[in-house]
């Protein structure tokens, strides 16, 4: 039997799955890069959203049922939150270089380039989405940490 909108709670793994959706998201994001820049880009900005997932999925694999557990389950969710960070930053970069150039980006379904209208509402959708579930992630994970302090004490 499901839950009531109204009545649900995140889960306490939700950081995971968080996780999962931007390293895909940011795949995607990154494909749109042009050949020129995906060679310089692509591999170091893919890599950093999977350390999110490495850090994540580790963190959730320790139960914190002793000091030394604790500390280990921190120091995970802490490298995820680090690399979470410098993802925001390498993706910013990212869309600032795919901005200059939008309609680059993108071809409809012909395979002709979007209008820089279209190709720039894209692009901004694409970035926005990225970006709220990058802010989730950071609270989530930033939750975990908070939570496990208040366990130590």
């Amino acid at each position: 039997m499901s839950v009531l909108k109204s009545k649900r709670t995140v889960s306490k793994a939700e950081f995971v799955n968080t996780a999962h959706q931007i390293f895909v998201e940011t795949l995607n994001f990154l494909t749109r890069l042009s050949a020129r820049y995906s060679r310089l880009l692509a591999e170091p900005t893919a890599k950093l959203a999977g350390e999110v997932i490495d850090h994540a999925e580790k963190a959730n694999s320790i139960f914190p049922s002793d000091p030394q557990r604790v500390e280990l389950r921190k120091a995970h969710l802490l490298e995820a939150r680090a690399s979470l960070m410098a993802l925001d930053v390498r993706l910013t970069h990212c869309y600032t270089i795919m901005s200059q150039n939008p309609q680059g980006c993108f071809t409809n379904s012909k395979g002709k380039s979007l209008s820089p209208s279209e190709a720039t509402e894209k692009l901004d959708r694409m970035a926005q989405s990225l970006g709220e579930k990058i802010d989730q992630e950071n609270e989530l994970l930033k939750g975990q940490i908070k939570s496990l302090a208040q366990k130590k004490e």
